[in-house]
């Protein structure tokens, strides 16, 4: 065990997502794509479209790398419980705060995770459940600014979609590159704020066959809205692109965090988990599953609160789902074995997100993705003397192979995990609205501030170009 978890310190990879979609009659298929974790593409199957790498496509050095799914066995599984979250209005955000800098571990191989403070766009939404839960947020309620790039104030039910052109920004920088798009930091000439601009190349999309997975990443992500959710402004497109404007997230990923502190106290794990519990939580009460939870995929605003970003797995799932997709190292069981799954998954995933920031190190690693799956599907987790007892016990109901025993899977949904003694000492209503001074500030000079991200070399780039558009007709949401 030492020698695996230094390995995987040591190395400190990029973990990349896959996907392999066996889902029966999905309309809405998503092929893998690269992310922080090692990323391979099943069957035919290429990179995918979303923010980080994730958005852009997939590295060289991996697109030939396959390995075949297990034949498909769906069983029937007891989908979680849907969830309401509160209707509590947050505060809205006042001048960045300064503390002390605490730089991002150097992770050169990974380009991609710096734009998860992004994401798509505006289709028609489904409209929110009855209210029910302990904690429930509005659309109205979710976003600390309603101001839009184009200087309209959203602050109704449903922010609607934003009449944006190009030209009412300008370009400052790239934050992030990929095989078919780049993400700009612009700034808005209309209301001087700063957003981030997200370029996918049609031509491309077309040609790695992701144009059903372009369109229904920005469906899912026109249909949330929450404090701890990166917000989409709007879209547009012209004869060669399509744009998305997003949130800029200017404090970097939790991963980067977790990488320099090495591991995180119970205090400041539990901060973190509460608000992405809250996010996860909202996405299930709108049966969405994220699918793609992991430290990297999580990232901070200004203030030190999580943005959750990165939607390019999320699907609506009333019931289950069996597309083989996510990270290898947060995998649940059910999703390995191909045997259908529910909002349960996620629940694991969470289980693994809590391991690794008490640990440094998530619960199950090899190099060898046969054996990785082995390990999850036949080992329990060992547990470091840095995760004390509290803290097991609420590992353990979350990271069982058994789902009528999984915390989130049972009767009461996500308030076995809320009600346990480990979060006994937090204030979820006081998180929702922000209250709870975050553990970490980043250290930010301005509101455009980009010193957390890689620096890319700048091109020419052929934007706003009006000539003949085979692909219009193709993302008509645009």
């Amino acid at each position: 065990m030492p020698n695996m978890i230094s390995k995987f310190i040591d190395k400190a990879k990029p973990r990349f997502s896959f996907h392999h979609n066996n889902d029966e009659n999905n309309n809405s298929k998503i092929n893998g794509a690269e992310h922080h974790h090692k990323m391979f593409h099943l069957s035919n199957n290429l990179a995918a479209t979303s923010i980080s790498t994730h958005v852009f496509g997939y590295r060289d050095d991996i697109r030939d790398t396959y390995i075949e799914p297990p034949a498909i066995a769906p069983t029937e599984i007891e989908p979680t419980k849907p969830v309401n979250i509160n209707q509590i209005k947050p505060p809205s955000p006042t001048t960045i705060s300064n503390a002390q800098s605490l730089k991002e571990s150097n992770r050169k191989e990974s380009n991609t995770t710096h734009y998860s403070p992004f994401y798509p766009e505006h289709i028609p939404s489904t409209p929110p459940k009855t209210p029910g839960g302990s904690f429930l947020v509005s659309n109205a309620q979710a976003s600390a600014d309603h101001t839009s790039p184009a200087g309209i104030d959203h602050s109704d039910v449903t922010r609607p979609h934003c009449e944006l052109k190009l030209t009412q920004f300008k370009l400052e920088r790239t934050l992030g590159t990929g095989s078919f798009g780049r993400v700009h930091l612009v700034q808005s000439k209309i209301n001087n704020r700063f957003y981030a601009l997200k370029v996918l190349k049609k031509a491309e999309i077309v040609q790695l066959k992701q144009v059903e997975h372009t369109n229904n990443e920005r469906a899912v992500l026109t249909n949330i809205q929450h404090p701890f959710l990166v917000n989409f402004w709007g879209s547009f497109q012209d004869s060669l692109n399509l744009y998305m404007v997003l949130d800029y997230v200017p404090g970097g990923e939790l991963f980067s965090l977790l990488r320099k502190s090495k591991k995180f106290t119970n205090d400041i794990a539990r901060f973190y988990a509460g608000e992405v519990l809250l996010a996860i939580a909202y996405l299930h009460g709108k049966d969405i599953i994220y699918r793609d939870l992991k430290p990297e995929n999580v990232l901070l605003d200004a203030h030190g609160h999580v943005k959750i970003t990165d939607f390019g797995f999320a699907k609506l799932v009333p019931d289950i789902t069996w597309t083989l997709c996510g990270t290898p190292d947060y995998l649940a069981p059910e999703i390995i074995q191909t045997k259908g799954y529910s909002k349960a998954a996620d629940y694991w995933a969470f289980g693994v997100l809590i391991y690794e920031m008490l640990a440094g190190y998530p619960p199950y690693y090899d190099d060898n993705q046969f054996k990785l799956y082995e390990k999850i599907l036949t080992t329990a987790p060992k547990y470091p003397s840095s995760i004390d007892a509290t803290a097991r016990d609420l590992l353990q109901h979350l990271l069982t192979t058994d789902l009528t025993h999984r915390y989130g899977n049972l009767k009461n949904g996500y308030r076995d995990i809320t009600d346990h003694k480990w979060f006994a000492s937090l204030d979820f209503n006081l998180l929702l609205q922000r209250k709870i001074r975050p553990p970490h500030i980043p250290h930010l000079k301005s509101e455009g501030d980009t010193s957390h991200f890689d620096k890319y070399p700048e091109e020419i780039y052929p934007y706003g170009l009006k000539q003949e558009d085979p692909y219009r007709d193709q993302f008509p949401g645009f």
